[in-house]
């Protein structure tokens, strides 16, 4: 008998992505198909390439009894539908699979942040264990686990420290289409002097200033009252109130976690890596960027370091470190809407041997948010081992 799988906010952007990765690798082949919605229930259910056995109409997203008679959801509604939908379902006895790109219960004793490329020995002993919970990691710690994280499964990470550089979908498509309303706003500004090769490129930039901090609350609602376009914001997420963002505190919670580390119900009683994190918004579209700087625990030769990187799994690419094939490979442009995760700058450091550096960049609503949920869907039948 097929699964039963149940598809929540299949219509966002993670969702939308999720959407065409199914598609593509065919994973609704052999399961059966409910879509759900929060607004348009009765509505006819989307028809997706290569979706055969559906139900017809789209089903009530909060009708905890309709949910039930899945054997897993996958949701992308968000922290919100999780916050209100989880709790119940539990506690009217629903014992399936629940897929979740939402944060809300990725720190849950009884949840597992899924990157199966990365931490499968951990996934297995959960499955083994009966745990049912499995929550999409962030979007950045994904990304750079995808990259570095043979670097990890070695033991060989002492401490790691990351500056990231995070691209506008990491806060939603409202976000996206602000910044590119900005960067027209900013050309509109200047056209006339750009058409001029005689213009001062100095009024040039002052006028493109003026109109950066002249932009309307209405303009710059989505990143609150800054402007990204031509700008950087050096701060995502809430406060923790002890100089670092909820974005830098998950960058060592989350990576310690996806390894299996300190971990009371799988059994591992290991002291959690050190990461510190400075988390920056920038102007890229949808790849995320992170210069990473480790203390390895032991020397190791760099073309061991390099080989480990590249062999670790199919999406991480080396890069080798000079000015050619870093600027056609290691960019957010190139990247944006693959499946690869290029590592580039690898090198040792002038503090000494065992001090490495790295550069990395990810899609971040590939591998840093849809990817692992059909995966881990996959998982499940024993499509994946």
């Amino acid at each position: 008998m097929a699964l039963r799988v149940g598809l929540v906010g299949w219509r966002g952007m993670v969702g939308s992505v999720l959407m065409q990765r199914m598609s593509t690798e065919r994973d609704f082949d052999n399961i059966d198909t409910t879509f759900f919605s929060t607004s348009t229930a009765g509505k006819p259910a989307p028809m997706i390439q290569g979706c055969k056995s559906f139900d017809p109409l789209l089903q009530d997203g909060n009708d905890v009894n309709k949910l039930k008679g899945m054997d897993a959801i996958i949701t992308c509604q968000g922290g919100d539908y999780t916050k209100s939908i989880y709790a119940p379902l539990r506690a009217a006895g629903w014992k399936g699979h629940w897929i979740d790109a939402s944060k809300i219960l990725r720190m849950n004793d009884n949840a597992i942040i899924i990157l199966d490329p990365i931490n499968m020995p951990v996934i297995k002993t959960a499955l083994s264990k009966g745990i049912t919970d499995w929550i999409g990691g962030n979007c950045t710690v994904s990304c750079m686990l995808m990259g570095v994280g043979a670097l990890y499964k070695a033991g060989l990470v002492e401490w790691m420290q990351t500056s990231t550089y995070q691209a506008a979908s990491g806060g939603g498509a409202p976000n996206m289409r602000e910044l590119l309303t900005q960067y027209g706003a900013l050309y509109a500004e200047v056209k006339d002097l750009l058409n001029d090769p005689a213009s001062a490129i100095l009024e040039i930039d002052r006028r493109v200033t003026a109109k950066q901090n002249a932009f309307t609350p209405e303009e710059t609602a989505n990143f609150r009252g800054i402007p990204l376009g031509g700008n950087l914001i050096p701060w995502i997420d809430a406060d923790r109130e002890d100089g670092t963002s909820l974005e830098e505190w998950k960058g060592g919670a989350e990576t310690n976690k996806i390894m299996g580390i300190a971990n009371k119900v799988l059994g591992s009683s290991d002291a959690p890596i050190p990461i510190d994190s400075t988390c920056i918004r920038v102007g890229a579209m949808r790849c995320h960027s992170q210069s990473l700087t480790f203390k390895l625990k032991k020397n190791v030769p760099l073309a061991d370091i390099e080989q480990m990187i590249a062999n670790d799994n199919p999406w991480a690419k080396f890069v080798p470190n000079n000015r050619v094939d870093t600027e056609k490979q290691l960019t957010p442009a190139v990247v944006s809407g693959t499946m690869n995760i290029p590592v580039g700058r690898v090198r040792k450091l002038a503090m000494g041997p065992e001090y490495l550096g790295a550069f990395t960049v990810g899609d971040q609503l590939l591998w840093g948010a849809a990817e692992p949920l059909r995966r881990m869907l996959r998982i499940i039948q024993g499509d994946i081992a």
